[in-house]
Formats: structure tokens, C-alpha cells, sequence
């Protein structure tokens, strides 16, 4: 039996007020990416197995690399909020907990970034 007061049991396990934004943001991102997936395939899908001047020429069209950009910037939020929940979930060491927050956080945005870099310069340079 405790003797502590009902504020003193809770004290560092209440909200962090962020629950409803991490909520809000993760289903904006899954709706987001329905149509993006879809236009991703069009684009992407007959592109495969071409050769490189096909490619550079499906890209260069501005609605085509934006698209793109859009699927791979959300995609990675995506996966990174997702990785978020699944860490918190089951690592368990504060120190280990932090690292792999961090890690896969970075691992994400710079997969995203790489992406989309990737076709901003097939999309300018050519």
C-alpha cells in the first residue's frame, strides 16, 4: 500500500502534449501518401528497365520529379514516425533508447533527402 497523493503517483508519467499532433500528423502522412504511391507507380513503374536518356526525360517534366520528391519526403516522415513508435515500444535502456531514436531518425531523413536530391538533379542537370 502507498501512502503517496494521487499527483505525487503520476508525476513524470503524465501527457507531453504531443499525443494528438503525433496522431493527426501520422494519419495526414497516410492519407498524403495514397495518391502519391499511386502517381510514385504510374511514373515510376514503365520507367523500368529503360534506358538512361528515357529516364532523364520522364523526369525532367516538372509534375513528374515533384511527385516523386513528395512520395520521398513523406514516405521517410512516414517511416520514421513509424520507427519512433516501434523503438519506444521495445527498447528499453535510456541510453540505447536515445541512440537508436536518433540513429533511425537520421538513417530516414537522409534516405529521404538522398532520394530527392537524386531526382532535383536528374530534374535540373539532366
Amino acid at each position: 500500500m502507498s501512502y503517496k497523493t494521487d499527483l505525487g503517483r503520476v508525476i513524470g508519467l503524465g501527457t507531453a502534449n504531443e499525443g494528438v499532433h503525433e496522431w493527426f500528423s501520422g494519419r495526414v502522412l497516410s492519407v498524403a501518401l495514397i495518391p502519391l504511391s499511386i502517381l510514385f507507380l504510374c511514373f515510376v513503374a514503365p520507367l523500368i528497365g529503360e534506358d538512361h536518356a528515357t529516364v532523364v526525360a520522364a523526369f525532367q517534366n516538372p509534375f513528374k520529379a515533384v511527385v516523386v520528391i513528395l512520395f520521398f519526403l513523406v514516405a521517410f516522415k512516414h517511416l520514421a514516425d513509424g520507427l519512433k513508435e516501434i523503438v519506444l515500444d521495445y527498447v528499453h535502456g535510456k541510453a540505447l533508447l536515445a541512440i537508436t531514436l536518433v540513429s533511425t531518425r537520421l538513417i530516414c531523413y537522409f534516405f529521404g533527402a538522398a532520394g530527392a536530391f537524386a531526382v532535383a538533379k536528374i530534374a535540373f542537370a539532366g
